[in-house]
């Protein structure tokens, strides 16, 4: 049974296995995550933007519904706690990636991946703000320059192709609505559990797509069984696994911190966009990860 957490109680230094535990569970959800924007990126000429967000979302809400069941963990939400899951299905599960697959639909998998990267930005801001982080000097410092890097490599992968204004504004919509979707997954987290929590929302989000229902069908019929695989991977690994290993860091460290840490997520869509794309980065890529590598260190310094 799950015992409550007060809203202002502060959650306690993880001993050192469930530091490691976390660790590989952010380590997991950042190889997860860049591997979806290189499927998006595959599977966009089988599925629509709409219709491949309910296929992935629906696929994801089966697995973890599974999950949930399997446990037997089950911790009634009270009425503010289903407010704030709904808005994170709603905001980060079905706006977030309706958006990011129509991004996607114009510009290339790094490129997406490094305007995206502006969502860390607003996480660190708002959760200062809206969930008394504060700001941490080496946490602005290392945003700065973790976003710095994004900046270059953003750079570096719209030289080669003519930068679509539509597709920008796409990521950043997605970004703003992954940010909105953490500032109200966090306070759910104080007293749900994780797994529970992100079966809720991409539930949530999957129900919200159900307009694109008679799409999805449509494009199952005509896609190849390549396109279907590339849906039910998104499900499966990038939805119901990193979804599920990103609460369960979320529930242990704060909103902050861990949004810095996404930053890993632009130069891992890059080496893997490379061999599978042909999507080859620049020696200024490069760098600009780099810089993201260094600029999430530093947010660990104390």
């Amino acid at each position: 049974m799950t015992t409550p957490v007060a809203a202002d109680t502060a959650i306690p230094s993880p001993p050192p296995g469930a530091t490691r535990a976390v660790v590989a569970a952010v380590l997991v959800t950042m190889v997860a995550w860049a591997s979806a924007f290189v499927a998006i990126r595959g599977v966009r000429y089988s599925f629509s933007p709409g219709a491949l967000a309910l296929g992935r979302l629906a696929v994801g809400s089966l697995a973890l519904t599974a999950a949930v069941l399997a446990r037997r963990a089950w911790v009634r939400p009270s009425g503010r706690e289903w407010a704030l899951v709904c808005v994170c299905g709603v905001a980060w599960f079905a706006v977030y990636n309706v958006a990011l697959n129509a991004a996607e639909q114009r510009l290339d998998a790094g490129t997406a991946a490094m305007l995206i990267s502006v969502g860390p930005i607003l996480i660190a801001l708002l959760a200062g703000a809206l969930l008394g982080e504060g700001f941490p000097r080496w946490l602005l410092v290392g945003t700065g320059v973790a976003f710095t890097g994004a900046v270059l490599i953003a750079a570096a992968s719209t030289r080669s192709s003519s930068a679509d204004l539509v597709g920008v504004l796409l990521c950043l919509l997605a970004a703003a609505t992954w940010a909105i979707g953490i500032m109200a997954q966090k306070p759910a987290l104080r007293r749900l559990p994780a797994l529970q929590v992100t079966q809720l929302a991409c539930t949530v989000g999957a129900l919200a797509c159900l307009p694109f229902a008679g799409q999805l069908v449509h494009d199952t019929h005509r896609a190849s069984g390549a396109g279907i695989a590339g849906v039910i991977y998104l499900g499966l690994v990038p939805t119901a696994v990193a979804f599920g290993t990103w609460a369960y860091a979320l529930s242990r460290m704060d909103a902050g911190r861990l949004g810095v840490t996404t930053y890993l997520v632009s130069p891992l869509t890059i080496v893997v966009a490379w061999p599978v794309l042909g999507e080859a980065p620049a020696a200024l890529a490069l760098v600009g990860g780099l810089l993201a590598l260094a600029g999430v260190a530093l947010t660990r310094r104390r």
